[in-house]
């Protein structure tokens, strides 16, 4: 979910308009931006605050390509911009700095004989899909693609550009992964995820990859002012119950390396602190919100959802950012079931895969 100029929009990628939620989330409409979207969305999008600009890389199983979609400061979406692909992969998400939409081109692809089985997710791992970068100017042009080694992309922590290189940090699993699931239900990989960036040299003409941190985590999120430009600070999840889910091909899970906690990075100085929670609790994805008045990038709150296996509720903790191993500055109960979310603070990713 995200909210948008004054709306609650609910969204899922692959088909479907966005719908319309209610201040309680209830569901009010399907949301097409004023008769000018015509197609789907997609699950992430990415909010350019300085341009007032929503953006998205949308896809459907039966196109020959995916779309750029660029909803304008009027609340409009313009014309979408076509980028030829094969196979009609699964593009879960994309990166934006400020000159270019970064696509990325998995080998997750359309299977239509799973779909026809009534697959739940129709998707597979094709090793003879290449993995690919795409540099799409937004000031207009054609699409440069660079070929990489094959990963799962899941989620965009943030891009930007810096001198003759697009920088691109985000969460990936290790090859192959499986997004229908194998195993005890849950998609699997050969490993868990890990926050790592692609550096990619426009004079040379190849993406340099570099491993940020090898701890398992997910749901990596910035301020979200800095979308599509350089940021220092991000933050990211790590919960043991949710890594046991995705159990590894091997069956083996990372148990010596698995926690519940809350991870702050500093992008700068390569230092992390933690904020740990008890063991059989279960940590979601931390949402930055900046205080009233903030001057700092990490001048403001992170919010988190906690579950507590025992009591049978989750609880709503804010911690403050700068001080982010101390104690949570407030903690709101909300049982299971509650209908209510943070998507105040701005939630935008709503499940993993």
């Amino acid at each position: 979910m995200i909210p948008y100029k004054g709306r609650i929009l609910a969204m899922q990628e692959g088909g479907p308009l966005p719908y319309e939620l209610d201040g309680e989330l209830g569901t009010v409409r399907p949301y097409d931006f004023r008769s000018t979207l015509k197609g789907p969305l997609a699950a992430h999008t990415k909010y350019d605050q300085a341009a007032d600009e929503l953006h998205a890389i949308a896809y459907y199983p039966t196109w020959d390509h995916v779309r750029h979609l660029v909803i304008d400061r009027t609340g409009r979406a313009r014309p979408a911009t076509r980028i030829p692909v094969t196979d009609a992969p699964m593009m879960h998400d994309f990166a934006l700095t400020e000159k270019y939409v970064v696509i990325v081109d998995v080998p997750i692809t359309f299977d239509g004989a799973a779909a026809e089985a009534g697959a739940i997710v129709p998707y597979v791992w094709n090793d003879r899909h290449p993995m690919r970068l795409g540099l799409l100017p937004r000031a207009g042009g054609t699409t440069r693609w660079f070929e990489i080694d094959p990963v799962y992309y899941s989620h965009t922590l943030n891009a930007y550009d810096h001198g003759d290189t697009v920088v691109l940090e985000y969460i990936g699993f290790p090859a192959p992964f499986h997004a229908a699931g194998r195993g005890r239900g849950g998609p699997s990989a050969t490993g868990y995820p890990t926050l790592d960036r692609w550096t990619i040299d426009l004079r040379a003409d190849r993406v340099r990859p570099t491993r940020l941190d090898d701890r398992p985590q997910e749901f990596p999120r910035i301020n979200e002012s800095l979308v599509s430009r350089r940021h220092r600070y991000a933050y990211t999840a790590s919960a043991a119950e949710m890594w046991r889910a995705y159990e590894a091909v091997d069956g083996a899970c990372p148990d010596e390396k698995l926690g519940n906690y809350l991870v702050k990075h500093d992008m700068l100085r390569n230092r992390r602190q933690f904020h740990r929670f008890p063991g059989g609790a279960a940590v979601s994805e931390p949402v930055f919100v900046p205080r009233r008045g903030a001057r700092d990038e990490d001048d403001g709150y992170v919010l988190s959802y906690v579950n507590d296996p025992d009591r049978g509720a989750t609880d709503l903790v804010i911690l403050s950012a700068q001080d982010f191993d101390g104690h949570p500055l407030a903690a709101s109960s909300c049982p299971v079931g509650c209908r209510w979310a943070s998507t105040a603070a701005g939630s935008r990713k709503s499940q993993l895969a």
